[in-house]
């Protein structure tokens, strides 16, 4: 049997490899925007925060598939115009895109969504972790 070292932080250092990894793949390349976003594991569940301001809740997608978690949607623009002394437009508008692999602790039939002022809260449920059957020897003699 090998001796495994334990690492309390592990599954958050993986969740964050794993944002990484899917960052450098181009999760976001199809995307004209990407929201940031904080996440944070708790005792029994993970929770992802997302900048959404002006996104209706309407307007956001999100789904759960093979250990995957993908948030996207789009934010509309209101009338362009050029008048009304505007020089320069810096907000973002148009689609985002952001995937995020769940380690398999998380419980995909469990996730809910609420968005608040701009905000978009995901709270991804821990599974129960299952304790070992004890098993008993009897005596055959």
């Amino acid at each position: 049997m090998a001796i495994t070292r334990y690492e309390p932080w592990g599954l958050l250092s993986q969740l964050q490899k794993e944002l990484e990894r899917g960052a450098a793949e181009g999760s976001t390349a199809t995307a004209e925007w990407a929201p940031a976003v904080d996440i944070k594991e708790e005792k029994d569940k993970f929770v992802i925060h997302a900048d959404i301001p002006g996104v209706k809740p309407e307007d956001i997608d999100i789904s759960m598939e093979n250990g995957v978690l993908t948030i996207k949607g789009e934010k509309k623009t209101e009338a362009e115009t050029e008048k009304d002394g505007y020089k320069r437009v810096e907000r973002t508008y148009g689609s985002f895109y952001r995937r995020f692999s769940l380690p398999d602790t998380a419980n995909p039939d469990a996730v809910s969504a609420v968005s608040k002022h701009g905000v978009l809260e995901l709270t991804i449920p821990k599974k129960e972790h299952v304790q070992p059957k004890k098993i008993s020897v009897s005596s055959a003699d």
